[in-house]
């Protein structure tokens, strides 16, 4: 075991960092996280479907409840769900990446030190090394593993038990999650973007959380530009927030929100540099599309990723962008936004 113990360091007790985070998102993060149902804001649907299910777990007397899984754009809750299922439930919660199981070493690591009744979150699930994946199916299912020791004619199988538990996966590409493995979860759940009502709430809270004195209508600004995500509301109150104690007397105006948000290049509706850069291209080097996802990657010298997980399902949400078989397109709300003349052409294409 002592092969085993080596890998300890992939098991945390702290929120994983995500592709889109930095090292101030996890302390927001933590700071922030609601502790209740009542302080989690949005996703109402899901969270109504989650208490079911631990209300009925914690009837029937049972340690844990079926495995779940989230999917949805960053930003979104997903991690802050799992931990509020975890006090919930009055369980531990341990945390890995997908990235982080890639040898039958790191998973074995990791599920030998669960105990009873624990919560096993695991963000990107999706990264999750496919030949270990193949070994996980029997733990979720009879909760042992098994594990070949050797090669060739010496080879033998080891079973390890395992204690009951629960895995929450999470995952901003359920497309890329193998059939196997999705077929494990006994529910799945999609996290949606919020509202700007949802959106507010979250930065009023944050901001009380963080002794912030800021105006209503400054709240509505920075929501509005939030891009219907909560990670990225707090992101830009704390931004704000600098820019106000260096520039004012340390009070969120209206004014002083404009002034943050236009210093921070970040329009009226969100869009970032990125985002223009996106259109932009689409628009005045590819006529606006139909353009594909390796071209407008290449032009834009951004990676795909980046634009498929970040850039794409926000500009899609304002109707900026049209999915086609031939490419992407930049729709005429694009051209208006962007002040560029709508050409008549264009319209056969959408």
């Amino acid at each position: 075991m002592k092969n085993l113990s080596s890998h300890n360091q992939n098991i945390k007790r702290i929120s994983p960092v995500s592709l889109t985070k930095t090292e101030e998102d996890k302390n927001i993060d933590l700071t922030l996280r609601p502790r209740n149902w009542d302080e989690f804001i949005g996703q109402e649907r899901v969270k109504k479907n989650l208490r079911i299910i631990i209300e009925a777990a914690k009837e029937r007397g049972e340690p844990c409840f079926e495995h779940i899984l989230f999917y949805g754009n960053s930003g979104l809750g997903k991690t802050s769900l799992a931990y509020l299922i975890a006090s919930e439930m009055k369980k531990n919660i341990r945390v890995v990446t997908g990235t982080t199981i890639q040898k039958t070493g790191d998973l074995a690591a990791i599920l030998t030190n669960l105990n009873q009744g624990d919560i096993l979150f695991c963000d990107e699930c999706h990264r999750i090394n496919k030949q270990v994946e193949e070994f996980l199916y029997p733990a979720l299912e009879d909760f042992k593993l098994n594990l070949i020791l050797g090669s060739g004619p010496m080879a033998r199988t080891m079973e390890l038990k395992l204690p009951r538990f629960t895995f929450i996966g999470a995952t901003t590409r359920i497309a890329l999650l193998s059939s196997p493995l999705r077929n494990r979860f006994g529910a799945t759940f999609q996290f949606n973007f919020y509202e700007q009502k949802d959106i507010e709430k979250i930065i009023e809270r944050a901001s009380k959380i963080l002794n912030i004195d800021i105006e209503n209508e400054a709240i509505k600004i920075i929501a509005r530009c939030s891009r219907f995500t909560p990670r990225v509301a707090n992101r830009l109150l704390k931004r704000v927030r600098d820019f106000s104690q260096v520039n004012s007397n340390g009070k969120i105006t209206k004014d002083i929100a404009l002034e943050a948000l236009n210093f921070l290049e970040i329009d009226e509706i969100g869009l970032e540099v990125g985002d223009r850069k996106i259109l932009e291209t689409i628009i005045k080097k590819f006529n606006g599309g139909p353009v594909g996802l390796q071209a407008l990657a290449s032009a834009t010298l951004e990676e795909e990723e980046a634009i498929l997980d970040i850039y794409e399902p926000y500009l899609m949400q304002l109707g900026f962008i049209e999915r086609t078989p031939r490419g992407r397109i930049a729709t005429k709300l694009a051209y208006k936004h962007l002040k560029i003349k709508y050409p008549d052409s264009q319209g056969s294409l959408l």
